[in-house]
């Protein structure tokens, strides 16, 4: 049966009262309501961006053979995974791929987590499909679903899922013939543990990329949220339905973008320097907020605080606004985050050290 609901407001519409009376702070506003970088795109990415400016043709839907070969090599380096490079599909940032994926799979049935990112939701509105949220499959008993989101490191809660319960939901999939989509995106960016596992990993899949595909952002490693890049890659024959569709949709990167993407796969030492940054500020606002009677979940990996007071989020994000600090609601992230807040780490330094003062 499709879904008849109607697209919800946009959330961060609902954080204007908030903003403005944090913008009202006489030392002005720190935004850690959203999660967009702050730090500067690095430069070999900027110049392999503009070495590629002069592009008057039309860009390859499928992307050149070296920013397919450029996210295989990648993705080898970085899981050990074996993925053709004819099995890497580019996108146009991450949330449009997460957005489209349920129409473009003709999905009827979508799944995501408990707390979650609010496009998983609307991918499945979009798609005309019935939703649900799962964290624990055997909620779902005999229930087939066409599609399954899961997201580790997790926003908004930092959660990393480990190669058991990775290998179970690929398991589980196989076996009803769901498809599982991966959202990877703050993959490189994490502190109290080893690096995260991608649903590709050999661990995860025994060798085989049957009915999987992983989401792989630029914009948060990379600081190319305003570039528009991001790829999709798994199950040859998943991605190669994408692509079709994608192709008559006129889905396509452009070019210099897909030069950039090249530029940013094929160099490390720029995602040990961003991780770092957010690092120290991680290092800096968590005590901050403990200080104050806040008490910080989960929150190992990606780029933010999941907190809470034990008191309506709204409370929280009003209380914090009185301080000129604009923080998102939990239940933007669905209804169980009611008594949470997710506090970003991309801000300044300066603005970081802002927030730490206000905290004191």
């Amino acid at each position: 049966m499709t879904s008849t609901r109607a697209l919800p407001d946009f959330p961060w519409d609902r954080l204007a009262p908030a903003a403005g009376q944090a913008r009202a702070h006489p030392d002005g506003i720190v935004d850690l309501s959203v999660g967009t970088p702050v730090d500067a795109t690095p430069k070999v990415i900027r110049d392999a961006l503009a070495e590629a400016s002069d592009a008057p043709g039309y860009p390859l839907t499928a992307g050149t053979d070296a920013l397919r070969n450029g996210a295989a090599d990648w993705l080898r380096r970085r899981f050990g995974a074996d993925v053709p490079s004819a099995a890497v599909l580019p996108v146009i940032g991450t949330k449009e791929l997460v957005a489209w994926l349920p129409t473009l799979l003709q999905a009827t049935s979508v799944g995501f987590p408990e707390l979650a990112y609010p496009t998983y939701d609307v991918g499945a509105l979009l798609a005309g499909a019935s939703s649900q949220r799962v964290d624990a499959l055997t909620a779902l008993g005999p229930a087939r679903l066409d599609l399954l989101w899961v997201n580790s490191p997790a926003n908004p809660t930092g959660r990393v899922l480990p190669a058991e319960h990775l290998r179970k939901v690929v398991e589980w999939g196989r076996e009803r013939g769901t498809v599982i989509a991966s959202d990877e995106c703050y993959c490189d960016l994490y502190y109290d543990e080893a690096p995260p596992l991608s649903i590709l990993s050999p661990e995860v899949t025994g060798g085989s990329l049957d009915g999987v595909l992983a989401v792989h952002s630029m914009s948060k490693r990379s600081n190319l949220a305003g570039y528009r890049a991001g790829f999709v890659a798994g199950d040859p024959a998943l991605v190669a339905r994408l692509l079709e569709v994608r192709k008559h949709a006129g889905m396509i990167v452009p070019a210099p973008v897909q030069a950039a993407m090249v530029a940013a796969l094929g160099d490390d030492e720029h995602v040990v320097a961003q991780r770092e940054r957010y690092a120290e500020r991680r290092r800096q606002l968590l005590p901050a907020l403990e200080s104050c009677g806040f008490v910080v979940e989960g929150s190992a990996a990606g780029l933010y605080l999941w907190a809470t007071r034990n008191e309506d989020c709204w409370a929280t994000v009003d209380w914090l606004a009185q301080r000129g600090i604009l923080v998102a609601p939990g239940e933007f992230y669905g209804p169980s985050g009611s008594r949470h807040v997710r506090v970003a780490l991309t801000a300044t330094d300066e603005r970081v050290a802002a927030a730490v003062t206000r905290l004191k």
